[in-house]
């Protein structure tokens, strides 16, 4: 498709870009990684995770991206959500501004 609508959680560290938190890059990767057991658990609220731990400007609202082209966002996020079936959530994706979880809505 040439569009596409996605949700995403962002954790952030010290030194990504446009973000203000304190932790380790590796404390990062590791709250990320545990956030994607929940997140793929069964009857978990992508959402309201999203509301509760995304660092994203998104986060408020659940996370949401809303509908995007393909190659607007950054190559590592584009090249995984392109990857997932609607409704599928990502592992963890890394680019500059930190550690992403994607689910693919639409």
């Amino acid at each position: 498709p040439e569009k596409i609508t996605a949700s995403h959680i962002l954790i952030g560290y010290k030194g990504s870009s446009r973000s203000e938190a304190t932790r380790t890059k590796a404390e990062a990767q590791k709250l990320a990684e545990d956030l994607l057991v929940k997140v793929k658990a069964p009857g978990a609220d992508f959402a309201a995770l999203a509301k509760e731990h995304s660092e994203g400007p998104s986060g408020k609202d659940g996370g949401s991206l809303g509908e995007f082209a393909k190659n607007t966002m950054h190559k590592n996020f584009t090249e995984a959500t392109w990857k997932l079936k609607v409704g599928e959530i990502s592992g963890v994706v890394e680019t500059p501004f930190g550690f992403h979880l994607i689910k693919r809505t639409k």
